[in-house]
């Protein structure tokens, strides 16, 4: 069995969301999403508008995704990697290099992100509508 994880927020879920998970599936047979805690949101200087355990459920409920786990801080990835049997990291292109580190414990793919959508243009878009 192949094994994928995707590590992110996955606030205000959109297609995009949904199109990266199917991508990174498609990579594997099981596929695990990190889930930002609502901790390290904060430590990172975020604030999610769903909370960490509502994002949780949510991602559970997708066919895609097989398994999901709290992301609590950026060193984790190297023990999520080995502790979890990872053949493949998954992140979008936008990260592009930061996480080749990891390519010594298994493939690193950075996927392409969806044109036109992301959960900061919704955010702005919001702001716009309620003014």
């Amino acid at each position: 069995m192949k094994k994928v994880i995707t590590y992110g927020t996955f606030d205000l879920l959109h297609w995009g969301h949904i199109n990266l998970l199917k991508r990174a599936k498609d990579l594997g047979d099981y596929l695990i999403v990190a889930v930002s805690t609502d901790e390290f949101n904060s430590l990172k200087n975020k604030k999610a508008y769903h909370s960490y355990e509502h994002r949780k459920m949510i991602l559970e409920a997708i066919r895609y995704v097989d398994e999901v786990i709290p992301e609590e801080d950026w060193e984790q990835k190297v023990q999520d990697v080995i502790e979890h049997e990872i053949d493949i990291f998954v992140m979008g292109d936008d990260w592009k290099g930061k996480f080749d580190y990891l390519k010594q414990h298994c493939n690193v793919v950075y996927l392409p992100r969806t044109v036109d959508i992301s959960t900061t243009k919704i955010k702005k878009d919001l702001v716009v509508i309620a003014r």
